[in-house]
């Protein structure tokens, strides 16, 4: 005859591993929610590092300026048409929104820019058709993201891309 009592798991034992499978289960949604964070606000300082070498190429190659302009909300592009800045609404360089909660700041010769809600008249940094650009620094950071990006434009038309933690002196 076979003893069925040995045979099974208890309802402690089916409770401890029900408890360790919510703690692991809970750790790795919080990691992945920061790495999350930090991996989309990487991709959106890499995506506007190179919409902008894209957009100083385009300038280069076609003898015409174009300016970017930068809001709370994201930025455009713009071409320089006859002393007025207009829009590219079509194509790579078209509007693009911020990530949601997304912080920017901007400063030209140590001087910090102001970003509105709206976009500016004219635009705050220019790509030349002679190679060159305004130099700028720009900062991107969120709330809940320890990393934060700098970009750095040199009037030679070079853009660096830096990450740096955010609680680091600045």
């Amino acid at each position: 005859m076979m003893n069925y009592a040995a045979a099974g798991f208890t309802l402690i034992e089916i409770l401890v591993v029900v408890v360790i499978l919510a703690v692991v289960s809970v750790a790795v949604l919080l990691s992945t929610g920061a790495i999350g964070g930090e991996r989309q606000l990487g991709h959106e300082a890499n995506r506007f590092q190179a919409l902008l070498s894209y957009a100083c190429e385009q300038a280069e190659l076609t003898g015409r300026e174009i300016g970017i302009s930068i809001n709370r909300e994201g930025y455009r592009f713009s071409r320089l048409e006859h002393n007025d800045w207009v829009p590219i609404v079509k194509d790579e360089l078209r509007a693009r929104k911020w990530l949601a909660g997304t912080e920017v700041q901007i400063s030209r010769d140590n001087q910090p820019v102001r970003i509105l809600d709206a976009f500016p008249e004219k635009p705050q940094l220019v790509c030349f058709s002679s190679g060159e650009l305004t130099a700028f620094r720009l900062s991107i950071s969120l709330p809940d993201v320890s990393t934060r990006y700098r970009l750095d434009g040199e009037p030679d038309g070079t853009i660096s891309l830096v990450a740096a933690d955010s609680h680091a002196r600045r």
